[in-house]
């Protein structure tokens, strides 16, 4: 049966590495699933029930956290001893810094749809590269404590993108 202590790559047998593949995770959380299905277990009573409850509760959280760059590169770091700890420290290079206070500016000054999608593309870009070094410094070079800024770049970027999407919303 399927063991709840284990880390999520291994629960859902894939590489303990940031590169994933999404239709290999989603296929086998939906095999997860199955096998987990509290009424597979009506026969047994309720306490069966209630364990294979658990059991989905525990393959939704870890497929939440694989599925999604930031969360995957994030639970990398802790797994590897460099836990991100973004509430406790929240520095950054800066270009980085930088390119943040630009962006922002951006932002405030930009009216048109049209200027918000350019900003939203500049970002997309950043977010890929930044992915990118991700998969560079975890699955290549094995650097967790290097990636730990990136992870917090990344949160940034995510969270920036938020914003772009709320104001161009706001104007169409």
């Amino acid at each position: 049966m399927i063991n709840l202590q284990a880390n999520d790559f291994v629960l859902f047998d894939v590489p303990v590495q940031f590169a994933q593949d999404r239709a290999q995770l989603d296929a086998r959380w939906k095999a997860l699933q199955r096998e987990a299905h509290p009424d597979r277990f009506a026969a047994d009573g309720a306490a069966a029930q209630r364990v294979a409850m658990q059991w989905s509760v525990r393959i939704n959280e870890a497929y939440q956290r694989l599925k999604d760059p930031l969360k995957r590169a994030a639970y990398l770091c802790e797994l590897q001893g460099a836990p991100v700890q973004a509430e406790n420290s929240t520095a950054m290079p800066p270009a980085f810094l930088m390119q943040q206070m630009e962006w922002r500016e951006n932002l405030e000054d930009t009216g048109s749809a049209q200027g918000l999608e350019a900003l939203a593309g500049l970002v997309a870009n950043e977010q890929r590269r930044v992915q990118q070094t991700l998969a560079q410094l975890l699955d290549v070079s094995k650097d967790p404590a290097q990636a730990v800024g990136q992870v917090r770049a990344l949160m940034f970027i995510e969270r920036f993108t938020q914003e772009v999407k709320a104001k161009l919303d706001r104007l169409t």
